[in-house]
């Protein structure tokens, strides 16, 4: 029953502090398990969609059987539909677990209302070799303390764990053992496993992850593979065990979002994905800032977060940076515009434009080579192509200049590129000024002519790059990998990606194997303390293996 602690006049608190405090408790007590309760409804939810999905899947298959292939679009309606179940599958796995983490906060139990059908384990197979893990036993009675122990048995825990394209079952014993003073038993505590009641170690669980995130393969491709190799790992234990390492890994992520909009220059960009919506797709986007320093010569570690949108309007990108007050470089996306505002609070951000995007206009009308190959050739624009060769002139400088200091590129520009910018200025205004608004030459020079102090920022800071080619990489691997998965099953699979993309390219900026180090962190998570945490990030730990191997 709820006391509405919030309702309360403050006229009718107590004086006594003990009292207080008592309130307050209690208080936190109630919102918690009000939170254990919301999140085990959301679970509930995600775990009877999923149940539906499966249900749908089957009754096609069984049509499927009954009246034979009758087109290849009922194939691609099932595949659709087993890419639907997967992301159902991991959400509810993703929501369990979040409910059962709120109910240990709350001091509650968690009931779930419906347990979701999953396939009977198997056991492994015999030819797969096995190591075994034999955990210290005690040397004393936990309960009296005597030395006079018998050995009872033990228990034998089997997980699944590879080694590249090696299988293997790691058997954990723990053994038991009587007290003959008190006839007590006694037993070492079950090992921290990567996800409770699982039998998959961290090293597959890194090796699924890095192949649906980094190679871009589904997961019912990754069980057809497995079970060529003698491995029965079903389509929906594997989106269960993506949606309970998404939920594991979330604090690292949220770390790595925080580093990123600490910085002083961050890159953004976005990238439409195909989203499924009621048997058609629509066009979502995934939204990627990078922090780099390097070009800068900052010692700060490079990262990138990611965030997934059902569209592209503006509110997205505002709702992102929301308290961020750096400088931003960017295209000309509109939805950027509201954070440039002198009076946004809690401060603007500064704009910095992309020469690459302005190039990019210029090149197509002066493109040589590609007009060449063209079976309807174009006419080359020499305005085009005289004013593509002079940005180039500009680019040539600054690749002499990166990774030095800000102060230095700052020198360096105000004497070597500001007057070459200045002499582009003038002679777009002045050919610009020959030619029709309507032609495509015309609408190229206005886009850089009509945003020419954000084009212009970097000759006042040395931290401003000359392009956001650093965000346009971020996005390469996403833009390959649509051609794979061809579409996301549905919004807490994009956003459950995004995650996973943070995660990984932010380890491949830092130079780091992303399975093996997600591997490293699975291992060890559970075991870090909250308050170092931060010594399981791609950087740290790549210092970390650095001086285990120097050592």
């Amino acid at each position: 029953m709820s006391i509405g602690y919030g309702l309360m006049d403050p006229k009718d608190l107590p004086d006594d502090v003990d009292a207080l405090k008592a309130l307050l408790i209690a208080s936190r007590q109630e919102t918690n398990t009000v939170k254990a309760e919301v999140a085990r409804a959301a679970a509930l939810a995600s775990a009877t969609e999923a149940l539906i999905a499966h249900q749908k899947l089957v009754i096609e298959k069984l049509k499927r059987e009954l009246h034979g292939s009758r087109s290849e679009r009922s194939k691609k309606l099932i595949d659709q539909m087993e890419l639907e179940l997967e992301e159902m599958e991991a959400t509810a796995r993703q929501d369990e677990l979040a409910a059962e983490m709120a109910a240990k906060k709350a001091n509650t139990t968690f009931v779930p209302g419906y347990r979701r059908a999953k396939p009977v384990r198997k056991p492994f197979p015999e030819h797969l070799p096995r190591e075994r893990v034999v955990v210290p036993p005690p040397t004393a009675c936990t309960c009296c303390g005597s030395d006079k122990l018998v050995k009872l048995g033990e228990d034998v825990t089997e997980t699944l764990e590879v080694i590249p394209r090696q299988w293997k079952v790691i058997q954990t014993v723990r053994e038991k053992f009587s007290c003959r003073a008190c006839e007590k038993i006694s037993q070492p505590p079950a090992p921290f496993h990567v996800i409770a009641r699982g039998h998959s170690g961290p090293n597959l669980l890194a090796m699924v992850l890095a192949s649906k995130f980094e190679m871009h393969q589904p997961l019912n491709r990754q069980s057809e593979r497995y079970a060529r190799e003698g491995i029965d790992l079903p389509l929906s234990t594997l989106a269960d065990e993506v949606g309970a390492c998404a939920a594991v890994l979330a604090p690292i992520a949220d770390l790595i979002r925080d580093h990123v909009f600490r910085g002083a220059r961050i890159h953004g960009d976005d990238t439409p994905v195909p989203l499924l919506a009621k048997g058609k797709t629509i066009t979502a986007h995934l939204w990627a800032y990078v922090r780099d320093d390097k070009p800068f010569g900052g010692s700060d570690p490079p990262a990138a977060v990611y965030y997934f949108s059902r569209d592209r309007k503006g509110e997205h990108p505002q709702r992102h940076l929301a308290s961020y007050t750096g400088i931003l470089q960017a295209d000309a996306f509109g939805g950027f515009n509201p954070l440039y505002k002198p009076e946004r609070k809690p401060a603007p951000i500064t704009e910095a434009a992309c020469w690459a995007h302005g190039r990019r206009h210029l090149f197509v009308l002066a493109d040589i080579a590609s007009n060449a190959r063209s079976k309807k050739p174009l006419v080359i624009s020499p305005i085009a192509f005289e004013t593509v060769k002079k940005i180039d002139v500009i680019f040539d400088h600054e690749r002499l200049i990166n990774r030095r200091s800000a102060e230095q590129r700052l020198a360096y520009r105000q004497q070597h590129i500001a007057p070459l910018v200045e002499d582009l200025e003038t002679w777009m205004r002045s050919e610009r000024a020959k030619l029709s608004r309507h032609a495509d030459l015309a609408k190229a020079i206005d886009y850089m002519l009509d945003r020419w102090p954000a084009f212009t920022r970097f000759l006042q800071d040395g931290r401003i790059c000359l392009s956001n080619n650093a965000a346009e990489r971020a996005m390469r691997g996403v833009a390959l990998g649509r051609k794979a998965w061809l579409f996301a099953g549905s919004e807490r699979g994009g956003e459950r990606a995004a995650v996973m993309y943070t995660l990984i390219q932010t380890a491949k900026l830092n130079h780091v194997d992303p399975q093996a180090w997600l591997a490293h962190v699975l291992t060890h998570i559970a075991e870090q303390p909250i308050n170092r945490i931060e010594e399981l990030l791609p950087w740290n730990w790549r210092k970390l293996t650095a001086d285990a191997v120097a050592a």
